[in-house]
């Protein structure tokens, strides 16, 4: 049964939130087309460049991104503390950096002396789009309207590019949280796209690998990417009570990502090796059933991921009486004696 986004985004229950987004048409959003034999490899990037812009102008960041032959996934965190911090001014200039604006806020930018009544019509659309800039579906309307536009236009066609709006699922938890993260970043090597993670293109663990190596001064794994425009991505702290980055840290992460990356690929048994990473264990994650869902084998959760008692807090919080995932909340992330 279809649920209103209202009742599925909500920053009460988290800031976290999985997103999926999928290409209606036989045609592919990317890559080639084994009928026509056409290249769409280049819309890969339009997606990553507008992720970009509009997480430079949005107070939503970028936690995790892969964008695939027909679809993409996202990790993002709707960032409320920052949409406060930001003047009227400031509010006006990122949205219209995007969008035209009211003509009202048009000669207010311009300089132009507004009376009383106009000033309050000012003030209301500010209101109106400082909401709005902290929005999942706006932001999502950003980066679906403008790439099924080029899509089309270049296709030469009209008509619906993507399967619906978008879909999304709530992250309750850390633990929800890095599962998910490591789902989205392992999408190409358990499509057979790549092997390793530094070799899954256009993808947020890519881009944190380049960064990482940029930094220390080593080689560029994919210098046609990095030369792209690629996001700012949401950090990591390690600190469960520090609301500036991610809650774990970046080494665990990427050892859990390579981990994960070797026991699911396509070659591989997937047999579970002895050196599980100690943050599955600092967490509580099962090792067999994570690499089950990271595989898409593990089936039982809908509009939120989390442990069991996030998720019965979720539903209270949500005024529903139940949310599916209960039995594989129990398999993934089993309560610890």
């Amino acid at each position: 049964m279809t649920v209103a986004r209202s009742s599925l985004v909500s920053l009460v229950t988290t800031p976290y939130y999985h997103v999926i987004g999928r290409c209606v048409r036989r045609a592919f959003l990317c890559g080639v087309d084994s009928l026509s034999g056409r290249s769409y490899e280049h819309r890969r990037s339009w997606i990553v460049e507008r992720l970009a812009l509009l997480s430079s102008v949005y107070a939503i960041e970028v936690c995790a991104y892969a964008v695939m032959s027909n679809h993409y996934h996202l990790v993002i965190k709707l960032n409320s503390e920052m949409i406060d911090t930001w003047s009227n001014d400031e509010i006006l200039d990122r949205w219209c950096s995007l969008y035209a604006g009211n003509l009202l806020v048009q000669r207010y930018r311009a300089g132009e002396s507004l009376s009383v009544g106009e000033l309050s019509v000012v003030s209301q659309l500010v209101e109106m789009y400082r909401n709005r800039l902290a929005d999942l579906s706006w932001f999502m309307r950003g980066l679906n309207h403008d790439i099924a536009c080029r899509a089309n236009a270049e296709d030469n066609c009209t008509g619906h590019f993507w399967e619906g709006r978008f879909k999304s699922q709530a992250l309750l938890d850390e633990q929800a949280l890095i599962s998910c993260m490591a789902y989205v970043d392992l999408n190409p090597i358990r499509a057979g796209m790549a092997d390793t993670p530094e070799q899954s293109d256009y993808t947020s663990i890519q881009q944190r690998i380049d960064e990482l190596e940029k930094d220390t001064a080593t080689k560029i794994i994919n210098t046609e990417l990095l030369s792209n425009v690629v996001p700012s991505l949401f950090g990591f702290s390690a600190r469960l009570d520090d609301d500036q980055g991610l809650p774990f840290s970046l080494t665990d992460y990427l050892e859990l990502v390579d981990w994960s990356g070797r026991a699911i690929h396509p070659q591989k048994r997937g047999a579970i090796a002895d050196d599980v990473p100690p943050i599955l264990l600092r967490l509580g994650i099962a090792p067999e059933h994570l690499l089950r869902y990271l595989s898409k084998q593990e089936h039982g959760f809908a509009q939120v991921i989390g442990k069991v008692t996030t998720i019965r807090s979720a539903a209270n919080q949500l005024s529903a009486s139940f949310l599916k995932g209960i039995a594989a909340a129990n398999r993934l992330f089993p309560q610890l004696n």
